[in-house]
């Protein structure tokens, strides 16, 4: 202002009409449309001014080696005596933040809170303050080691591994690591627990792309199932401004509609909710191949969902001694 103009900040826009999906990348990508943010405009003051207390919040959290988290980020913005007049608010300036410098906010140390855990032998080295330099063996702790800022930011040292095995349900993780499938079927665990944070798929892809192992991933069999198998692999709309958080390549293994009939599982009914989901799906550029369009048909044909645990019907070892070997192999 000094120099006699208004200071302004141009980014891409985020809206629905500017979100793409590219069939090159396979994910979602945004657009040419862009947006601009001027201090001269009365209704851009407050965005403008929100928008560069967080990108001097998220220098002074890297510049100190600090993390923190989206709650932790609306709180702290009160020290400032920033105003946000709730927490979605403060996310979405986040995003905008996310957008302008076209780096995710976990590069700025900005985590979710941790919900996910792995599992399997693969040796990392820390490089959060404090821990520089020392390793672990994901193998150390029965429970899993939780994926969290000093996990995610470790470097990959040694695995025997030669495939991840990512799953939905943290009672199916457990029974995994019981039943020792990262020794039987050389794998590392992951457990996603539901819909995976952004970091977990962060590490995901790191262990797809800098240890070249190929992901299988195994969710419920309904809807919501085949769309957390979906975000790990092609990403979301939300995270269109983002590279580097899917595996294009990752398979989904199931459990697929056909395995509810092959297998004759237990099941529920589709609610009116999941028949809505899956037409969307259908019509998601996404879900165009074979595999997901037959499995959507199946459903819809159907009418009946199946969790995990189903395969218990069988016995507590029928999932690991039997459908995941045979998953596997057909995946493969």
């Amino acid at each position: 202002m000094e120099k006699g103009y208004f200071p302004e900040i141009q980014m891409p826009s985020r809206s629905i009409e500017n979100i793409y999906y590219s069939p090159e990348l396979r994910q979602y990508i945004l657009g040419e449309k862009k947006v601009r943010r001027n201090a001269r405009n009365i209704r851009h003051i407050r965005p403008f001014t929100q928008l560069v207390w967080a990108a001097y919040f998220a220098y002074e959290l890297t510049l100190q080696r600090k993390t923190s988290t989206l709650r932790d980020v609306y709180y702290s913005a009160q020290a400032y005596e920033m105003s946000f007049k709730d927490q979605p608010e403060s996310n979405s300036i986040i995003t905008d933040l996310e957008t302008v410098i076209g780096f995710s906010r976990e590069d700025f140390n900005i985590f979710p809170e941790e919900r996910s855990a792995v599992f399997g032998d693969l040796t990392i080295e820390y490089t959060v303050p404090g821990y520089e330099g020392k390793r672990l063996n994901l193998t150390s702790h029965p429970d899993g080691v939780m994926i969290g800022p000093a996990l995610t930011s470790a470097e990959f040292v040694k695995t025997s591994a030669d495939k991840v095995i990512a799953i939905e349900k943290g009672g199916l993780f457990t029974r995994f690591i019981e039943e020792r499938v990262h020794e039987r079927f050389n794998a590392i665990l992951v457990l996603t627990a539901g819909q995976a944070p952004r970091a977990t798929r962060h590490f995901i892809h790191r262990l797809n792309k800098e240890l070249e192992l190929p992901v299988y991933i195994f969710t419920d069999g309904d809807p919501w199932g085949m769309h957390i198998a979906m975000v790990i692999i092609s990403g979301s709309a939300n995270a269109a401004h983002l590279r580097e958080l899917t595996t294009p390549d990752a398979k989904w293994s199931g459990v697929w509609a056909t395995d509810i009939v092959n297998y004759k599982l237990p099941t529920d009914p589709l609610t009116e909710v999941d028949i809505k989901r899956l037409y969307e799906l259908q019509r998601d550029p996404r879900y165009k191949n074979e595999l997901w369009q037959r499995e959507i048909k199946t459903f819809l044909k159907i009418r009946r969902k199946a969790e995990q645990e189903a395969f218990s019907r069988y016995g507590l070892t029928y999932i690991v001694d039997e459908y995941l070997p045979a998953k596997l192999e057909e995946s493969s």
